[in-house]
């Protein structure tokens, strides 16, 4: 009876978390823009790396945006790339191509962001993925945000645009449940959570905190750590924007390894975290997951422990669906509610090896190997 004694309060824990996340998330107001005229010249930072099926698109869609042409600047710096990248590129009129040296660093993307925003001229840098297409509102959106918030650090919306297979749509519904996390926890400012596919702060805020300064040396974190050191000098002006118009859409990893290589990279700045508040939030919820594979094994010994985990599936899926519906809504993916319940295990599988992988192993990334 020992591991029921650690998994019903662990359950209980984790369940007023998802509530807590569920209120949070409701609570957000949707914004709408104005149409008002804004001068606010806005520098877009997309670093990229063997990215020539996808950064034409993302490329044609940043020209066809709705804010003012003459205040926007596009700024793309190519990662080492093997493929067409940088020709795609310099096709397109009135777009600034940069290209990284060979550095022997850790962190190719922090240091592309970086150059960027050294060679940029806006007061507000945007930074997205070169495998992401925004709306066409989405500049317009960010800016009036701004304009109305006085924000000097935007976390906004991604969605993941899936086909019909299980590995796509798993992470498409995986990754609308992290949204929602972010945005709840962004909205009652409890730790730092946000995705580099759609931040936007201001340039001379960068330079406050030291851009990555302390944090170059870690692979991955180029938009949560910075969310962090931004938030301990602007603890109130951290915002998240909730807005249909500014939903950045890209697509899942086409592959199981490459899905757990992903998120074993997000899961490796963990330990990085200054921010105590999400690293315990993060412990409770691996113990919470690796507490179901314990009942598993102890099911071997003792059949009732195996009823117990399809007790503990039932009831997580129950604590999590009113949270995650509303998070599906927002993104129009009601269709994800009816397979809630069947990818739990998956879930909880994947969970506990990509965060146990993320501190002890090494990955690979973009055809690197990563530690």
């Amino acid at each position: 009876m020992i591991v029921l004694s650690i998994f019903i309060p662990l359950f209980v824990c984790y369940s007023i978390l998802i509530l807590y996340y569920w209120r949070s998330w409701k609570s957000i107001p949707d914004f709408i823009a104005t149409d008002e005229t804004s001068s606010i010249l806005v520098s877009i930072i997309i670093p990229a790396r063997n990215e020539e099926k996808n950064i034409g698109l993302l490329l044609q869609a940043l020209q066809d945006q709705t804010y003012p042409k003459d205040l926007i600047e596009i700024i793309v710096v190519d990662d080492h790339s093997e493929d067409a990248t940088a020709e795609i590129v310099i096709k397109f009129p009135g777009v600034k191509l940069l290209k990284l040296e060979n550095d022997t660093i850790n962190s190719y993307k922090k240091k592309a962001i970086e150059k960027g925003i050294a060679a940029a001229s806006g007061s507000l840098v945007v930074t997205t993925d070169a495998d992401c297409v925004p709306p066409l509102a989405w500049l317009q959106t960010i800016v009036s945000f701004k304009e109305k918030t006085d924000a000097v650090f935007i976390v906004a919306p991604v969605v993941f645009e899936c086909n019909s297979e299980v590995v796509q749509v798993f992470q498409a519904m995986d990754f609308m449940v992290l949204q929602g996390i972010t945005g709840a926890s962004v909205n009652k400012k409890i730790h730092s959570m946000c995705n580099g596919a759609n931040l936007a702060y201001e340039r001379k805020v960068f330079y406050e905190v030291n851009g990555f300064s302390g944090i170059e040396h870690i692979a991955s974190g180029d938009d949560m750590l910075l969310m962090h050191k931004i938030a301990q000098k602007y603890p109130d002006r951290i915002c998240y924007l909730k807005s249909t118009d500014a939903i950045v859409s890209t697509r899942p990893m086409p592959s199981w390894s490459s899905f757990f290589n992903q998120r074993i990279r997000w899961a490796s700045k963990a330990l990085y975290y200054n921010d105590k508040r999400i690293f315990w939030v993060l412990l409770l919820v691996y113990l919470f997951n690796l507490s179901f594979l314990v009942l598993l094994v102890a099911g071997c010994r003792d059949h009732f422990y195996w009823l117990i985990f399809l007790v503990g599936w039932i009831l997580k899926t129950g604590v999590e669906f009113s949270f995650f519906y509303s998070v599906a809504a927002f993104f129009n993916k009601q269709w994800a509610v009816k397979w809630f319940f069947f990818f739990q295990p998956l879930h909880i599988f994947y969970t506990t090896i990509s965060g146990l992988f993320g501190q002890v192993g090494r990955y690979e990334w973009k055809g690197r190997q990563v530690r």
